[in-house]
């Protein structure tokens, strides 16, 4: 994310020595991406911050898929979920590919000190709040917002217990970094007056926090010869990796809610490109969001038939009526995958239903991936069987 921060104590000049009020030395942490060619930012630790003193293996959660084959779309209802674990081991794999993984857990539990070193991550709340504590300092989530976390970012999840509410977190693991698309930038990275959000819009951390302690573990997603080409390490540091006093630069965590995102609407239907608001390297994040539909006389606001030649489509449903969907069994909490090869679009009555309608109350989270997604343990047993048959009005 190129737009320039600053928190905490950092020295007038870069890699120049800083010390603090007893003139101890900072140990100063670049942290960068693309070979230290793109985004990046300087942190400032008490500790010595690559100080290891064991390494363990660390078991993933099951990261096995099988293939959607034969080929058919499918209806996930994710709500089957049972709670149970933290933010990070207790994420039950529903879709995945070489490129991205997608997630859910149901959860009250605080998470274990964390870093996925494949790629960014993009967590979408569902319901729920608490916070992020991250190398970085503390994001504060709440329902709607998505949490993006660069790769390599040392964080934990603490979600709140407020009147027995669960965080529902939809995890969307990148091989990649997540980032605004690029025709939403200028050549210098400013989001420019056509994106539907600006940069107010994004809350990264404001104060440093810093903690201390020692021999603290930290679990390590990374690339290896496991499922999915992933294995995970337990390594323990012997200070506290979030120990940083200050930071700057344009690399850092931060949040983004559906409600500050702006809509394009038009005469007759738009395409999903002006839902985007995220791209990874072969995929792609749009939201599709309460609005003012088509007003062309005769427009029909629900989607038309499409064929998604390039990709593989999912849509969670997230909040109110999705009306190209009426009559398919689909609710909050519903997946749906159309597989590139297959036709797809709204339910046959929802078409003439949609005529004359002047707002849709519906919100949903779409990922589009541009190489075939396969079924995670978690879509198998959520998976209602059925959903295939829907448009041509029959069910097993």
């Amino acid at each position: 994310m190129a737009y320039y921060r600053q928190v905490g104590e950092v020295p007038p000049r870069r890699h120049t020595a800083f010390r603090d009020e007893r003139g101890a030395l900072r140990y100063e942490e670049l942290m960068g991406e693309e070979g230290f060619s793109s985004d990046s930012s300087l942190l400032y630790h008490r500790g010595v911050p690559s100080a290891v003193v064991a390494s363990e293996v660390w078991e993933l959660p099951d990261q096995t898929t099988t293939p959607n084959h034969p080929l058919k779309p499918r209806h996930l209802r994710l709500h089957d979920v049972a709670a149970g674990g933290d933010p990070v081991t207790g994420r039950r794999l529903v879709l995945g590919n070489a490129d991205v993984r997608i997630s859910y857990v149901v959860t009250d539990a605080p998470s274990p000190y964390y870093r996925n070193a494949v790629g960014d991550e993009c967590v979408y709340v569902e319901s729920g709040r608490g916070t992020v504590e991250t190398v970085f300092g503390t994001l504060s989530y709440r329902a709607g917002d998505y949490v993006v976390i660069p790769r390599a970012t040392t964080h934990r999840w603490l979600p709140s217990d407020v009147d027995g509410e669960v965080s529902r977190l939809y995890p969307i693991e990148a091989n990649s970094h997540v980032a605004p698309p690029r025709r939403y930038l200028s050549r210098y990275g400013q989001l420019l007056e056509h994106a539907p959000y600006c940069e107010r819009d994004l809350h990264g951390p404001t104060e440093p926090l810093v903690c201390e302690g020692d021999d603290v573990e930290v679990l390590v997603k990374h690339r290896g010869h496991g499922p999915g080409g992933l294995v995970g390490t337990r390594l323990t540091y012997a200070t506290h990796p979030l120990d940083v006093v200050g930071w700057d630069g344009c690399l850092y965590p931060y949040t983004f809610n559906l409600d500050d995102f702006m809509p394009i609407t038009g005469k007759v239907h738009q395409p999903p490109p002006v839902h985007q608001v995220f791209e990874g390297a072969n995929f792609v994040i749009c939201n599709f969001l309460p609005r003012k539909v088509d007003y062309a006389e005769g427009a029909i606001p629900v989607p038309y038939y499409h064929s998604n030649v390039d990709s593989d489509e999912v849509m969670f449903y997230v909040g109110g009526d999705y009306e190209a969907r009426k009559g398919s069994g689909i609710d909050v909490g519903s997946i749906t995958l159309h597989p590139g090869g297959h036709a797809h679009g709204p339910q046959p009555a929802a078409i003439e239903a949609s005529i004359g309608a002047e707002y849709f109350e519906e919100s949903a989270v779409m990922v589009d991936t541009f190489r075939p997604l396969e079924l995670g343990e978690a879509a198998l047993v959520t998976d209602d069987g059925s959903y295939a048959w829907t448009w041509a009005g029959r069910s097993l």
